[in-house]
């Protein structure tokens, strides 16, 4: 029998690793006045005023998600696209400079991973997690300076602790 791999031709293509003519070296005495942590500091700060809009996209990514759940139901599909919305909150919240609504995010992360199925997962707990990463983020809850923000998140992580504690445990936790 022929195999369809040796018959096919194929190029490989390797791209130029030009990297040096793409930036300039410091001179001795530039070297040893940069400061990497300073610069990068630097950066973000040039970049801070977009993180309002940015958290607001990832918020809205967020509401895309829920608004798909509540049409078509929880499902493996839809579920999976409110976690990952979830999750890039989580991961970008800290960043952006909303670490409490990050905590949010990762404990509606945590009850997602945590369910045995979608369908195990009360539809009304998770659109109070989103309900409460929307409201978050417009009002500006940031980290715990903001004391509602605060008790919300300790409400939210009981009662998900306490649904997750009557999971049975998954077969990789076992």
């Amino acid at each position: 029998m022929a195999d369809p791999a040796k018959d096919q031709q194929y190029e490989i293509l390797t791209p130029p690793s030009n990297l040096r003519s793409k930036v300039r070296e410091l001179t001795p005495r530039e070297a040893k006045k940069f400061d990497p942590v300073k610069a990068a500091e630097a950066a973000l700060s040039r970049l801070s005023h977009h993180f309002g809009g940015w958290m607001d996209n990832e918020t809205k990514a967020l509401m895309s998600a829920w608004e798909k759940v509540e049409s078509d139901g929880i499902n493996e599909e839809t579920i999976a696209t409110l976690f990952q919305a979830a999750h890039n909150i989580k991961g970008q919240a800290l960043t952006l400079g909303f670490p409490l609504v990050g905590d949010v995010a990762a404990n509606m992360c945590h009850l997602i991973e945590a369910a045995p199925s979608p369908e195990a997962i009360p539809a009304k707990l998770a659109g109070q997690y989103v309900d409460a990463i929307r409201a978050m983020v417009i009002e500006g809850a940031k980290d715990d300076g903001n004391e509602t923000g605060v008790e919300l998140l300790k409400t939210l992580q009981t009662v998900t602790d306490e649904l997750v504690a009557t999971f049975p445990p998954k077969p990789e936790d076992a």
